[in-house]
């Protein structure tokens, strides 16, 4: 991929900056360095590499979802300041 400056204005007007011709022409010369370091990864062999989507084996572990005992509800709003309805009463936040 070559990096002229048709795809420097594009991307100037992608991300809404305007770069002076200096700018211009270091990025030119920055992306067509990360591009070719990237390209490197076309020389490896991952003939009989397994496709992977995490370097780690990892698993989620989660918890079985059980249903269980809740906690008092008097307990709770017993030092609320302000309660209505067994509920915590909170100010107004949308009119």
């Amino acid at each position: 991929m070559t990096i002229d400056n048709k795809l420097i204005e594009y991307l100037e007007e992608l991300s809404r900056l305007r770069l002076t011709e200096e700018e211009k022409e270091k990025a030119k010369a920055d992306l067509s360095s990360i591009i070719n370091y990237v390209d490197k990864l076309n020389e490896l062999d991952t003939e009989n590499t397994e496709a992977m989507s995490h370097p780690f084996d990892y698993t989620n572990n989660f918890r079985k979802d059980e249903a269980g005992s809740s906690f008092d509800r008097e307990l709770i709003l017993m030092n609320a300041p302000q309660k209505k309805n067994g509920c915590f009463r909170v100010p107004k936040t949308v009119e």
